[in-house]
């Protein structure tokens, strides 16, 4: 299985390296033409502003959209939750608009406020540790979303179909089990 991490901000080397643990082949993906070749792609966290740019810039919004259009499984962590959501709470246009739900950017405060927490995660497990920076917060899904995890009764993970979504940096620990879920997902799609 060979699995990108689009690599224009963020944690990319990281994300490979548990995709690796997970038992697939991560790749940074810099070029739209590199999506033709992969089973699934990893958005990870940055700025989302930031990654909106150069993925305009780049031609990564229509080939995305093209990418998950096909049913090819999209994980937005951090940042790549914003990214891929269809509705951002206090802004005109969204990145992608792929996963049906409302974000809310900053939700967890400034850098000062960031943690780490143990979160019980739907089909992953009940101890899956949750790094939040400047994290995003799912305010609202829509019809055909199912709630993941909630950290103080707050959406902070989520899954629509193909795509998965969660506020927090999986890839900034040793625990690949977030990432074997997405790989149990991209075999179900593929």
């Amino acid at each position: 299985m060979k699995i990108g991490v689009l690599a224009l901000q963020g944690a990319v080397a990281e994300h490979i390296r548990l995709l690796g643990q997970a038992g697939a082949e991560g790749v940074a993906v810099k070029k739209t033409e590199q999506l033709q070749d992969l089973d699934g792609i990893i958005i990870p966290g940055g700025e989302s502003t930031t990654i909106g740019k150069l993925m305009r810039t780049y031609g990564f919004i229509d080939a995305l959209r093209e990418f998950a259009g096909r049913k090819k499984p999209v994980f937005g962590t951090c940042a790549g939750l914003i990214v891929i959501a269809k509705e951002i709470a206090g802004q005109e246009e969204a990145h992608l608009g792929l996963m049906n739900m409302i974000v809310s950017r900053n939700a967890f405060g400034r850098q000062r406020e960031s943690f780490e927490t143990d979160l019980a995660i739907q089909g992953v497990g009940d101890d899956v540790r949750a790094v939040f920076i400047r994290a995003p917060l799912i305010k609202e899904v829509g019809e055909g979303v199912d709630v993941l995890a909630t950290y103080k009764d707050e959406i902070v993970a989520a899954r629509e179909g193909h795509l998965l979504a969660a506020s927090f940096h999986p890839e900034l620990t040793d625990d690949y089990r977030l990432h074997a879920y997405f790989l149990e997902m991209v075999k179900d799609y593929n």
